[in-house]
């Protein structure tokens, strides 16, 4: 079998070795450019036509951000953001994710060989389900949404097959920039929207619970930023994601939303027109007391391998019964909340709705509920806010 072709992408040679060491270690994939900036990597990209990138978000002459929306412009590929944890960064990555990045990983840090295992992990799976994705857009042969058409032109030279680990020099100028990507934008709304007086509600009949993993930024994106303000249930949310990212998640969706979005905290007290983003690191439940609900978090140990997990979630809501409970899975990786959807829907759930396969970056948590039995509807990503809308009066 020829080995998946990757291109590595990062301003440090130090990084650019320990990545492309971490990818080698597994046969199947071999290294067959390196690029040091930011314009390196697009005109790489074109050349080369990897199979998958892996790319540093801070790089001279042009950041990891705008290559990445000038490369799914000109040569979509899946590229897997290396992202560290200062605020910027983690800013910056949630933005690459919604933009189109497959997914990320944390850079390894100086905590020794412990670190370096776990990214090596990390970005094995990640390679394997960006390849997975990849041969499932191959099979189709017709994605589910198409960039337009480059202008006529010659098509370039295909590149000559080259050995593992071959690192690119640029031989020719890059191009002037293609048109970005559609905007993720509503009209009339920009990304640094902030609005401080959203309505939210202290009586409600409904809850909504959301899980995703793997595509779930740009995923949830689509659905809250779809819901009107005045969505009276809250809205709980699941996204398999490392602490500190979650909160700029939050921020991000709630600059494009009518609903409020937080990052739930401990001892939240919840309300209707407010999604509550679970804390990476964090187990979240909805409990109650004389008051009314509030947000537990927890740090038992991880399920499926994840803390927040779907499970966890779910299954909260269970005896939560004098509340109209929908749960929805989206893109992910695994099957986490399959078995708390399949549990809820025992117990009396109004609603359990997966998303479709078509527009799933990753269909395994809504295959993994379809195949239980635990689904009461099979959705498209774009009609999932306007179903739960029409089920919450």
């Amino acid at each position: 079998m020829t080995p998946h072709r990757v291109l590595v992408v990062d301003d440090s040679p130090f990084m650019r070795k320990i990545i492309t060491d971490l990818i080698v270690r597994n046969r199947d994939y071999a290294v067959v450019a390196t690029a040091k900036t930011g314009a390196e990597a697009v005109e790489a990209a074109r050349l080369w036509k990897p199979d998958i990138i892996t790319m540093d978000l801070e790089m001279p002459e042009m950041n990891g951000l705008d290559a990445l929306r000038r490369i799914m412009a000109i040569q979509p590929t899946p590229i897997i953001m290396l992202a560290g944890i200062s605020e910027d960064n983690t800013t910056e990555t949630i933005k690459a994710l919604q933009l189109g990045a497959f997914d990320f990983i944390r850079k390894p840090s100086g905590d020794g060989a412990t670190s370096i295992e776990k990214v090596a992990q990390q970005l094995q799976d990640k390679l394997r389900a960006a390849m997975s994705v990849k041969a499932k857009a191959t099979r189709l042969a017709a994605p589910t949404v198409r960039l337009p058409e480059p202008p006529s032109r010659p098509a370039p030279p295909q590149a000559k097959p080259a050995p593992p680990q071959v690192p690119f020099r640029p031989i020719t100028p890059v191009p002037p920039a293609p048109p970005e990507s559609p905007s993720l934008e509503k009209p009339g709304q920009g990304g640094a929207r902030r609005q401080t007086d959203k309505p939210t509600y202290s009586v409600f009949s409904h809850v909504v619970a959301i899980g995703t993993s793997t595509g779930g930024p740009r995923a949830l994106h689509e659905v809250i930023s779809s819901l009107p303000a005045g969505f009276a249930a809250p809205v709980l949310v699941v996204q398999h994601m490392p602490p500190r990212f979650t909160r700029s998640l939050a921020d991000r969706l709630d600059s494009f939303s009518e609903v409020l979005v937080v990052e739930a905290e401990q001892g939240m007290r919840v309300r209707g027109g407010t999604v509550y983003i679970a804390p990476g690191g964090y187990h979240m439940e909805l409990a109650k007391d004389l008051s009314g609900y509030y947000i537990h978090l927890h740090e038992q140990a991880p399920r499926h391998g994840h803390r927040p997990s779907v499970d966890t979630m779910f299954e909260s809501l269970i005896p939560r019964t004098e509340l109209k409970r929908h749960a929805v899975l989206m893109t992910g990786m695994g099957s986490d909340g399959a078995i708390g959807m399949k549990q809820l829907l025992e117990h009396g759930a109004v609603s359990a709705v997966a998303e479709a396969e078509e527009t799933c970056v990753v269909y395994g948590m809504p295959r993994s509920a379809i195949e239980r039995g635990a689904v009461t509807k099979v959705l498209p990503l774009t009609q999932i806010a306007r179903h739960l809308v029409g089920l919450v009066d």
